[in-house]
């Protein structure tokens, strides 16, 4: 097999894992799904072991195969860079795109615009993850991620987006059965829904602005969820006070599903980060990706003084 041919064969391989399938890989290739196959057979038996297993309904990798696409996708992605950094004329870029977001940001911010996006740059193609896990960006190939609060791996770089407003509430029936807190330290007497995320440690509590600092109350909880759509599901059973960006529950606060709780004392400001592994050369297509959700940020936040970490 010549280098080349390696080559189109590792793209295969991460399509197939990338869409379940064989013949929508083969298609998005425009080659026939016999030579998918074939060329799949070709490579697993110069690996000596399988990568795919196949079922009549799906196709997915083993658990070398899960390790090998995470290899390739490294490796594809810095041929591409080496490409872009000496290709001549103007960028046109192409590729796929991997990007991991947070949920609420992927249905309430970018996922209604993409069509925006996918105009501007065609040749893109998009694989979107998003979840509460904190991905491992270069260990699972991932070109870009948003992430809130302040990034604390150093390998990565990145560009600030936003300031999101933070609100503390509770369904109308926990603050019917507990009361409305009317100062800060009365947060002491409620319950909240407590958090986690992966080996991250339980979160209990709520901040608040007091005399121009970040003051953190710890309330006590009886429930704990590791997810962000649990998170509000538990608050809107009246399991206790919420604390998180503003926009994501602005429609049930204005239905009255939630209630904003004291409303007249600041909350910190969260902010908002598109980041990516740091490298020498940034891959045209992480590049315009980064510069169009600056400006749809910008739009529905506010615009920034340009923060980069």
């Amino acid at each position: 097999m010549r280098a080349m041919d390696r080559f189109d064969s590792l793209t295969l391989f991460i399509r197939i894992v990338e869409t379940g399938s064989f013949t929508r890989a083969a298609n998005g290739l425009g080659i026939p799904r016999a030579t998918a196959t074939l060329a799949i057979q070709r490579l697993e038996r110069r690996l000596g072991t399988r990568l795919l297993e196949r079922t009549t309904r799906q196709v997915r990798p083993t658990p070398e195969g899960q390790i090998f696409h995470e290899r390739c996708v490294r490796i594809l992605g810095e041929l591409e860079e080496a490409e872009a950094a000496i290709r001549p004329g103007p960028e046109s870029p192409s590729g796929v795109l991997r990007i991991e977001m947070h949920g609420a940001h992927a249905r309430r911010i970018v996922l209604p615009r993409i069509q925006e996006f996918r105009h501007r740059h065609p040749a893109l193609d998009i694989v979107l993850t998003s979840g509460d896990r904190r991905v491992d960006l270069v260990g699972e190939g991932i070109d870009c991620a948003l992430r809130a609060g302040i990034p604390e791996d150093s390998s990565l770089v990145g560009r600030r987006l936003a300031e999101l407003a933070q609100v503390i509430c509770a369904s109308p029936a926990y603050l019917a059965r507990v009361g409305i807190p009317d100062h800060p330290e009365a947060l002491r007497q409620h319950q909240v829904v407590r958090f986690f995320s992966g080996s991250s440690a339980v979160d209990n509590t709520l901040e608040v602005i007091l005399e121009g600092r970040t003051c953190a109350f710890e309330v006590d909880g009886w429930m704990t969820v590791n997810d962000a759509s649990s998170y509000v599901a538990a608050a809107l059973e009246g399991c206790g006070l919420i604390q998180l960006p503003r926009f994501s529950v602005a429609d049930r606060l204005a239905r009255g599903e939630l209630v904003e709780v004291l409303a007249d004392h600041a909350k910190p400001a969260l902010p908002l980060w598109a980041v990516y592994p740091q490298r020498r050369q940034l891959a045209p297509r992480v590049r315009v990706f980064i510069d169009w959700v600056v400006e749809i940020y910008a739009e529905c936040f506010g615009s920034l003084a340009e923060g980069r970490l």
